[in-house]
């Protein structure tokens, strides 16, 4: 199986983290220098998807890892090699991730 990108589905994650967040897309549009926000607009109905740098700004201003921006068909495994003692904080990350899934 390819691994790939879900546009659709990262525009709709993007855009439940700007609304959680009370982001505009102006506000998008200002933080990462854009020149018009319909760059914006193509990323959250699925058209485009933003740079690997507009990503990594995205995802300091809704204060995220990218990895809870991009969605794809990839299955993420974050407790493979997890640190004494976090068992119980990775339990909560999936269990998050599976509902955002929902």
């Amino acid at each position: 199986m390819t691994t790939t990108i879900d546009k659709a589905k990262t525009g709709q994650q993007i855009r439940l983290l700007m609304e959680k967040r009370g982001v505009t897309v102006r506000d998008v549009k200002n933080a990462l220098s854009l020149a018009c926000v319909q760059s914006v607009y193509h990323w959250l109905d699925g058209q485009s998807m933003p740079t690997l740098d507009n990503l990594y700004a995205l995802s300091d201003l809704l204060e995220v890892p990218m990895d809870m921006l991009v969605c794809g068909n990839r299955r993420y495994d974050p407790g493979k090699d997890i640190p004494e003692g976090a068992e119980r904080l990775f339990r909560y990350y999936r269990l998050i991730q599976d509902c955002m899934a929902a």
